[in-house]
């Protein structure tokens, strides 16, 4: 299922849910240990983790885009910014485990937005599968499907 993407008076968000059989501590790790997050978003390293702290975008071009921690809570909150935008996981512990949550506020739709959630879709069933010991059969075949369903959803909020 898709993310539930919704539009506000300013902005749009795209809210994505996944509930895992893990613990909080066990998700932290991949949204913050940079060997964990090179397995399944490598462009992505941590810098300085605290609030005000940086994450860095690797442009696979020599260059480094730099993404500023607006707010965190250690196993519970990473939220930072994403260009003009906002990426925020929160971590729910519970009787299963724990629910991932994570949001995207989107100040304007592009052509780009449906890659980019695609791209997050994909991201959260890879740090399942990590965790859960499997392997995802192929990303890029797993993001075309979702980047159409995502592309169509799009389109009928702008």
């Amino acid at each position: 299922m898709i993310a539930n993407l919704k539009k506000t008076d300013d902005h749009y968000v795209a809210h994505f849910e996944r509930q895992l059989k893990h613990s909080a501590s066990e998700i932290w790790f991949f949204l913050t240990e940079n060997e964990k997050l090179a397995l399944w978003f490598t462009e992505l390293r941590v810098e300085d983790l605290r609030e005000g702290g940086l994450i860095k975008f690797d442009m696979q071009d020599g260059t480094f885009e730099e993404m500023t921690i607006t707010a965190l809570q250690h196993e519970s909150v990473l939220e930072f910014t994403w260009a003009e935008d906002s990426i925020r996981f929160e971590l729910y512990p519970n009787s299963e485990g724990c629910l991932l949550v994570l949001k995207e506020t989107i100040q304007t739709l592009t052509p780009h937005t449906s890659r980019d959630l695609a791209g997050w879709h994909v991201c959260l069933d890879v740090i399942q599968h990590l965790l859960d010991g499997t392997t995802l059969d192929s990303r890029e075949t797993e993001w075309n499907v979702w980047y159409e369903q995502y592309r169509e959803a799009i389109s009928k909020l702008g």
